[in-house]
């Protein structure tokens, strides 16, 4: 099995057991962060993520004299890893994580319905989790840049793919194996993953999920964080509407309602706004876009305490696209990310 990331060096001679206790440890450091983003992909869930590549590497380490050397350690560990989350979507009630519900229409004025524990909702990712991040494709069959394949919107939108299509998807245009290296892993043949294939690419061209042609951040982006924050910070809620695009979309996971445009976005958020004293924004890194943790000041208490997590889609200078995890999703997310309880401890 190649693999698309580039030449690995052997771990010992072809025919002999090469995975010791050290190597396998050295093999663990190197391959950890991008098994651990593969599987968040797969499962879209931060906490089944680090379960699963704590999974991954135990299966590893006992079926380590099943590896002779001959193929790519990386290949390996994929393909355990793929076959783990696999198993692990079909145990679970819920074969795929939201962002949105796609059939439900875009809410008008305050939202009344209160958060959803039914819904099983997507993670944001942080960037301190992230493999280094190239410019480039990963490989020669890889349709997706690194970068682009990160993104809040693209892992959401993969899933709404079936598993088997996710992964088909996923090791073929995101991490660059030929068909038949990923009909060898999931079985079928090379025209069943082709088709597979094709079938996960028109749902996500349906909803405008293409390769994309850019892959560094853009400087404007920086500039807009910025003035975001500074929004909340002044309490300049028209400043930050200003920053949004005309057909801007806003998310508030564990919340069912969507707004869709800058008017209602702001109408919404007038409703809410003013039920704390104040706000603190930190800025953070998620899913390599633009993010902020934001701390609310109680009015009855003055305590701090932790909000919301923002994410941003930027695009030509504005928000095109807008997720906030409220509470109680949003503060639960604060320890993953290295915020603290109270602003102030980020001071000490």
């Amino acid at each position: 099995m190649t693999d698309a990331s580039g030449p690995i060096e052997p771990l010992g001679r072809p025919g002999q057991p090469v995975l010791d206790r050290l190597a396998f440890e050295r093999l663990s450091v190197a391959h950890r962060r991008a098994l651990k983003l593969h599987c968040y992909r797969m499962m879209g869930s931060l906490n089944e993520a680090d379960d699963l590549v704590q999974e991954t590497f135990l299966k590893a380490w006992r079926a380590r004299a099943q590896f002779d050397g001959r193929g790519s350690a990386r290949g390996w560990l994929y393909a355990i890893a793929t076959k783990s989350c696999l198993n692990a979507i079909k145990a679970r009630s819920s074969a795929r994580r939201i962002l949105e519900q796609p059939e439900r229409p875009a809410s008008v004025g305050a939202a009344t319905g209160g958060p959803t524990a039914e819904l099983a909702w997507l993670d944001p990712y942080p960037d301190a989790e992230l493999p280094d991040i190239a410019d480039d494709r990963p490989g020669p069959e890889a349709r997706y840049e690194a970068r682009e394949a990160v993104r809040l919107a693209f892992v959401a939108a993969i899933q709404l793919l079936p598993p088997r299509q996710r992964a088909a998807l996923l090791l073929c245009d995101v991490l660059g194996w030929s068909a038949i290296e990923t009909a060898q892993l999931l079985g079928g043949s090379t025209a069943s993953i082709n088709s597979a294939l094709q079938r996960a690419r028109t749902t996500l061209g349906n909803r405008q999920v293409r390769p994309p042609q850019r892959s560094r951040p853009s400087a404007d982006e920086g500039v807009l964080l910025e003035r975001y924050m500074q929004a909340w910070q002044a309490d300049n809620l028209d400043g930050l509407v200003e920053l949004l695009r005309e057909d801007a979309v806003y998310h508030m996971p564990p919340w069912r309602e969507w707004y869709h445009g800058h008017q209602a976005i702001g109408a919404f958020l007038g409703s809410v706004w003013g039920n704390f004293a104040g706000y603190c924004a930190v800025a953070i890194g998620a899913n390599a876009q633009p993010a902020v943790g934001v701390y609310a000041l109680g009015r009855q208490d003055s305590v701090w305490r932790p909000h919301s997590l923002h994410v941003i889609e930027a695009a030509d200078g504005k928000i095109a696209s807008l997720t906030i995890y409220v509470p109680p999703l949003g503060p639960s997310l604060f320890e993953a990310f290295g915020l603290p309880q109270e602003p102030l401890a980020l001071r000490a």
